[in-house]
């Protein structure tokens, strides 16, 4: 039982109402719930925040794109200890493999028994044959609750044709689920790749160079175009740029089923960070993801002023993390000690300061707590179909961060020793923060107790979600005129 917290929802904040929880579920919110059950466990709120625990949707965890990089079991632990309670990484298909029901299999494998925190999975999507599309999917959806599929318009090992796209997402409409696109145009990035190359400007700086926000800004217009012609519901994953962000507003006042998502690194970080720095003319490769971190702070209020309208609908870590100060990770892009930004390991650690990084926003006024619930909590549940997770409510599941009240908390300075992953570096090193996950609950259990014994959790606590389709808004029956497409 909870007591004496401001119970922050995405519309309301309820004060002076008690949590009830048995078995793992909340089974009342009232007051004075403790005169009922007097030999309840008691968590004492102090009058801060309680939050539902966190829903990071887009993660990756023992992938091949995250060389020396977090598993199961370091990623989850990482989690818990930052206010998170499920998370969504991909089973990834590559080119060769002809049926998905092998890999779900295998990674199914790997997770099971070793998660610190719940979790579903998403499958990215390759090599889209029809059998797949037409037997396994339906398979994957009804049998193992997956329900969303990850698509690439970059990058020669992912990328598909905007043909393949469509039949993507044509299979997807039918089972309600949710197809999930990194947009970028290829063909513009490999021509400015080849070009700095060819001028030797390969330092990781030119990363975000070769990246640039028209690229993004292309492939959103065209995946909504793809998406509009097949009614179908997508969500543009990391979104970085103004523009693009723009694409995905337009969209949904035409009341199109468009959905999107941004990061930490876009709200906190700038292209300068992949600079070299005095002592390291390879410190920026710490910074490479995709898309790039943007040249001004133009582009990171931008994407705070989308979580504010409501632009996004999902805020997630994308956790792709690779060491640094080893072989074999960041540091594949030095060859005979020549940097390649072409060759480093894209993507940052950022599971754990996730909500942290976003409760700061909070702080600061940026966004409201009802923002933050929506876009790390509610919002990423129901798009995901996720319905015992995300709310304050009897009969869901007791996930819950609670947080320091106001002014109780003495700030700190970031330092990647305070975290639990297994990384060895955060690019948000030194950045202040005023709170922090001060109790982390899943279903009942506390997992964080940061004053008290730290990491309470253990490995195994987490269960794998068979999820539900898509909960928010999908298909209108709306066609851009009168062809129909077969669904």
């Amino acid at each position: 039982m909870t007591l004496d917290g401001l119970q922050a929802s995405a519309s309301d904040i309820i004060d002076g109402q008690d949590i009830g929880i048995k078995d793992g579920k909340i089974i009342a919110l009232g007051t004075a719930l403790k005169s009922i059950s007097p030999s309840a466990t008691i968590i004492d709120a102090q009058g801060g925040y309680i939050t539902p625990g966190g829903v990071d949707s887009h993660v990756h965890l023992e992938q091949p794109n995250c060389p020396m990089g977090d598993t199961w079991e370091t990623g989850s632990r990482s989690a818990v200890c930052g206010g998170t309670t499920t998370v969504i990484p991909f089973v990834s298909q590559a080119r060769q493999h002809d049926s998905l029901l092998p890999l779900v299999e295998e990674y199914s494998a790997r997770a099971e028994g070793n998660s610190y925190c719940d979790y579903g999975l998403h499958v990215i999507l390759t090599n889209p044959t029809m059998k797949i599309l037409t037997e396994e999917i339906p398979i994957l959806a009804r049998e193992h609750g997956i329900t969303s599929v990850k698509l690439y318009m970059t990058y020669d090992p992912m990328i598909l044709r905007d043909r393949e796209i469509l039949n993507i997402m044509m299979a997807s409409r039918k089972l309600g689920m949710t197809t999930m696109i990194h947009a970028e145009n290829h063909d513009m990035i490999d021509l400015i790749i080849e070009t700095l190359e060819a001028e030797g400007k390969t330092e990781p700086y030119y990363h975000s160079v070769s990246r640039p926000k028209i690229a993004e800004a292309e492939a959103t217009y065209r995946a909504i175009s793809l998406a509009e012609l097949m009614d179908a519901p997508i969500l543009l994953v990391h979104v970085s740029s103004q523009t693009a962000a723009q694409h995905i507003r337009d969209a949904q006042t035409r009341l199109l089923p468009i959905y999107g998502e941004t990061c930490p690194q876009y709200l906190w970080l700038l292209a300068e960070r992949l600079k070299a720095t005095e002592k390291d003319h390879f410190h920026g490769a710490q910074a490479v993801c995709s898309p790039p971190l943007r040249e001004t702070s133009a582009e990171t209020d931008a994407m705070w002023r989308g979580i504010a309208n409501g632009t996004f609908t999902t805020f997630s870590s994308d956790h792709a993390a690779s060491k640094y100060h080893v072989e074999g990770g960041k540091k594949l892009g030095l060859v005979d000690g020549k940097p390649f930004f072409r060759k480093i390991p894209n993507g940052l650690p950022g599971l754990e300061t996730r909500l942290p990084l976003l409760f700061k926003g909070v702080l600061e006024s940026r966004i409201s707590i009802h923002d933050f619930v929506r876009v790390a909590c509610s919002s990423p549940a129901k798009l995901y179909g996720l319905p015992s997770k995300g709310a304050i409510l009897p009969g869901k599941d007791a996930d819950l961060c609670i947080w320091y009240p106001h002014g109780k908390m003495k700030s700190f300075s970031l330092s990647n020793d305070m975290l639990h992953h297994d990384i060895d570096y955060t690019p948000y090193e030194d950045l202040e923060f005023a709170n922090w996950p001060r109790y982390t609950i899943l279903r009942g259990k506390i997992v964080w107790d940061r004053d008290g014994e730290g990491l309470t959790g253990k490995i195994g606590d987490g269960q794998y979600i068979k999820r539900e389709g898509n909960l928010l808004p999908g298909p209108r029956n709306v066609f851009v005129n009168e062809w129909r497409p077969p669904i």
